[in-house]
């Protein structure tokens, strides 16, 4: 009766579903998923197979402070309506879908990591959302991975603007200096191999500031995993 007087709809078109679970058949033939071969640091597409290990430029110029990052899809227009769906649209039920291909791009970073850490929003920011999407993917994906989720590992300390429309340079200002791991959450962190949960990845300002105050507390290993990251055109 629920389904009749509310069909499921596909999230990104809102085209009905059959099934009532996942994307409709022409949104899916249009999400572009990550797949290898991938620099082995930054999880960037490669155009073709270099061989295993190889990093890209990018990784090789500027090297973040953690040591890998993955995607599950690239930040393209079906990634984005998903995205924006569940980030200002209240789609919670979204983060299990999302979790579950997050999982599947970020499984061997999971079979090592001790916890997951969503990163933070500052708290003026989280009462007006209402939920922290990252916390709500990172809870997906312990669901499935058993990869337990470190709640309050890190804090962001300062608010700092929107970084849309900021170029990279502008982004790593804007960021600098406002995450902290709090000295009651320290000893949680030191030694462990931890992964950094978010929704986009874009300059990845935020996630290696995150990363510098974690290893600064003394995590062994930082890694990242996100939905979507934005990749140029020409990969």
């Amino acid at each position: 009766m629920l389904d009749v007087a509310l069909p499921p709809l596909c999230p990104s078109c809102r085209a009905p579903l059959g099934d009532g679970a996942g994307l409709c058949a022409s949104c899916w033939s249009k999400l572009s998923l990550i797949e290898p071969p991938y620099c082995a640091r930054l999880g960037i597409p490669f155009v073709y197979d270099p061989g295993p290990g190889l990093l890209s430029m990018e990784a090789i110029a500027n090297p973040p402070a953690y040591d890998r990052a993955r995607a599950a899809v690239r930040y393209d227009d079906i990634a984005r309506s998903l995205v924006l769906s569940f980030k200002y649209g209240d789609r919670l039920d979204l983060a299990p879908m999302m979790g579950r291909w997050m999982a599947r791009a970020g499984r061997e970073l999971l079979s090592e990591a001790d916890a997951l850490l969503p990163v933070p929003l500052h708290w003026r920011r989280l009462w007006a959302r209402r939920f922290n999407q990252a916390a709500a993917l990172a809870r997906a994906i312990s669901a499935i991975s058993g990869v337990p989720v470190l709640d309050g590992g890190i804090k962001r300390v300062r608010a700092t603007p929107q970084q849309v429309g900021l170029s990279k340079a502008e982004r790593a200002d804007n960021v600098q200096g406002a995450f902290r791991v709090p000295p009651e959450q320290k000893p949680a962190i030191a030694g462990r191999r931890l992964i950094l949960i978010d929704d986009v990845l874009t300059s990845g300002a935020t996630v290696d500031t995150c990363a510098r105050a974690l290893l600064r507390a003394g995590a062994a290993h930082v890694d990242v995993l996100v939905f979507a990251r934005v990749v140029a055109a020409g990969r």
